[in-house]
């Protein structure tokens, strides 16, 4: 009997490749506000799709780079809140990286 081969993605996270099965898809959702993130589990919903472990560690990770507007060719920077939600993880829902505590080249907070 001959195995057929699982089709392996990207974490947009970690940049590590993995089973399509144990990777979220997420996908752009487009309203007059501009584009929110939405879990995709039955890797049903229409578009583009970006693949992420559901991980809060890889969630953060790619927020922090800003993964998701350049993996799903989103202009700006994508609402993630429902999308933090669903991975547990702690965010804001405005879709901009929290830089609290974050200090400059010249040690003053930003």
């Amino acid at each position: 009997m001959v195995r057929r081969a699982q089709p392996e993605r990207t974490c947009v996270g970690c940049r590590k490749r993995a089973p399509a099965s144990e990777l979220l898809r997420i996908v752009a959702v487009g309203d007059e506000a501009g584009h929110s993130l939405r879990p995709d589990p039955a890797r049903r919903l229409p578009g583009r799709g970006a693949n992420l472990h559901p991980d809060p560690a890889c969630f953060a990770q790619a927020v922090r780079r800003r993964a998701f507007g350049r993996a799903l060719r989103v202009a700006g920077v994508p609402d993630h809140g429902e999308l933090a939600k669903y991975v547990d993880a702690p965010s804001s829902t405005s879709g901009q990286p929290d830089r609290t505590g974050v200090a400059s080249k010249v040690g003053r907070p930003t």
